[in-house]
């Protein structure tokens, strides 16, 4: 009895957190461009990113792509042994773990033009104030379901439609499912 106690407990906080996670699309409606002139990183400092969010790449991939790089790389906008490349137009990338993500886009030119990205989730234990809400659904994005991947950070010690909302009701129902379950299994 004890341990159905403890699982539907540790279920419960995991559906909790679930809730929580965030879908941000990078460079907010202008995408990932070099045409708009977005500064990233501004962009990025505006966003507090945690373990479970994910970060969404639209662009035309006639024209770019994401790669996954080093801090080195980063810094160098070196693209020539990337840790991952995307190139759907479409990424989408859930962050996993504590620490920088880096990317840039590899068509010559274009990470030294600041088409190039860090983002610091934060340790779970931090207090830094939270971030805008999630991106809300425009016109604009496109009409193909992103490709979704989940990335470990790049090893530096601590840098759309949302569908946020859709797993937030699907959490707070498996939590009231659970709950009742619990309820009902001390009832007798």
């Amino acid at each position: 009895m004890t341990v159905r106690i403890v699982v539907v407990l540790a279920c419960m906080v995991v559906m909790l957190r679930l809730s929580e996670a965030a879908v941000y699309r990078i460079g907010d409606s202008a995408g990932w461009t070099t045409i708009a002139n977005v500064d990233y990183k501004l962009w990025a400092s505006t966003k507090t990113f945690h373990i479970g969010d994910t970060v969404l790449f639209q662009y035309n991939p006639q024209f770019h792509n994401v790669m996954r790089v080093t801090h080195a790389m980063y810094r160098s906008c070196n693209n020539s042994k990337p840790i991952s490349t995307f190139t759907t137009g479409n990424d989408s990338i859930t962050l996993t773990n504590h620490g920088h993500h880096f990317f840039f886009c590899g068509v010559p030119g274009h990470c030294q033009a600041g088409q190039k990205l860090d983002l610091n989730v934060i340790h779970p234990t931090s207090s830094t104030p939270l971030s805008d809400p999630p991106i809300s659904s425009d016109s604009s994005s496109p009409s193909s379901p992103p490709s979704t991947t989940t990335i470990p950070a790049a090893g530096v010690p601590g840098p759309s439609p949302s569908h946020a909302a859709s797993i937030s009701h699907v959490a707070a129902a498996i939590v009231a499912l659970l709950v009742s379950c619990f309820v009902a299994n001390f009832a007798y």
